[in-house]
């Protein structure tokens, strides 16, 4: 599977802090159209956090987990765990790019289409999920959604989304991996999969982030607003 046409940029970013990752990856979103091209971004965390989506109430999400902090999401889903064991990725599309067209359930789908390629091509085989599975409530990898990824049938990878007129911000996570494989070499046939660019943001979009970061991810006025 090609990913499109258009080449992508992609950044290696350094490990960040929950509040961070959650601004770098709202910030890539408002600056989609500017930026012109889809951005996919490889992170990783300073610290054990959990994160959930933007329409849920925090009430009932943080007696859910123990790990702190607990952030909202600029994308919807479920509760995830976040830490040192979880390969975490975003993926942002302007809206000229094809994918910013999709449905939901299509741009979910060629995602995972997508992370099952580089996992066989790194000779583990998966499988998408082809129906909901019931989970507890809230809870992203208790049970899973249509064309999750699943590995001896649970789930490793989920998604969750945001499409409006500046572009279309996928937020990812691979977790309980199989062994035999380690990141680097998926990130490498994920990247095969496409033409792509190196990048990294200007110090200017870094000073946004670390406003943003404190102003709104840090602050229980966001997280516990609903």
């Amino acid at each position: 599977m090609k990913t499109g046409s258009q080449a992508f940029r992609v950044w290696q970013s350094q490990a960040g802090s929950p509040a961070w990752n959650m601004a770098v990856d709202e910030l890539l979103l408002r600056h989609a159209a500017a930026l012109g091209q889809a951005v996919l971004r490889f992170y990783s965390w300073d610290q054990p956090s959990s994160s959930f989506g933007y329409f849920q109430r925090f009430a009932d999400e943080e007696v859910l987990t123990d790990l702190r902090p607990t952030l909202r999401r600029p994308t919807a889903g479920g509760l995830v765990h976040h830490g040192e064991n979880e390969w975490t990725y975003s993926l942002v599309f302007p809206p000229t790019h094809p994918w910013w067209e999709l449905k939901a359930d299509e741009s979910y789908q060629h995602v995972h289409v997508w992370i099952r390629r580089a996992f066989k091509d790194c000779g583990v085989a998966t499988e998408l999920c082809p129906e909901a599975r019931p989970a507890g409530p809230g809870q992203c990898f208790v049970g899973a959604e249509k064309n999750d990824l699943l590995h001896c049938g649970n789930k490793i990878a989920g998604a969750a989304q945001r499409r409006n007129r500046d572009g279309l911000l996928i937020q990812g996570s691979v977790q309980a991996k199989p062994t035999g494989i380690d990141r680097k070499a998926w990130e490498s046939a994920m990247l095969a999969e496409s033409e792509w660019i190196e990048w990294q943001p200007k110090d200017a979009f870094l000073g946004e982030v670390e406003t943003l970061a404190k102003r709104k991810y840090e602050s229980a006025t966001h997280n516990q607003k609903r």
